[in-house]
């Protein structure tokens, strides 16, 4: 079974690449753990919705609206934190 720092990197990853090939990223390099996904334009509401298809679909775990928080979903950081909280 992988360590929660293991998962954290996997996850952080996982993350990372739906992002690069499903929204335009003008430098992959730049797109750090803790960039705001809103405030960068890299994703905008309905980007959020696809976050939250990928987050369900790939981890198998629900977001219910009271979830739907820029803290959850703002950021590689914030993405990845929620998953391991709601996994555990």
């Amino acid at each position: 079974m992988l360590t929660t720092k293991e998962r954290t990197g996997i996850y952080s990853e996982q993350i990372r690449s739906f992002l690069i090939s499903n929204f335009y990223v003008s430098d992959a390099r730049a797109l750090v753990n803790d960039t705001s996904l809103l405030d960068q334009g890299i994703v905008d509401s309905t980007g959020v919705l696809e976050i939250i298809g990928f987050i369900e679909e790939t981890f198998g775990i629900i977001v219910e609206d009271s979830e739907l928080l820029p803290e959850n979903l703002d950021s590689i950081q914030g993405i990845e934190q929620y998953i391991l909280r709601k996994m555990n």
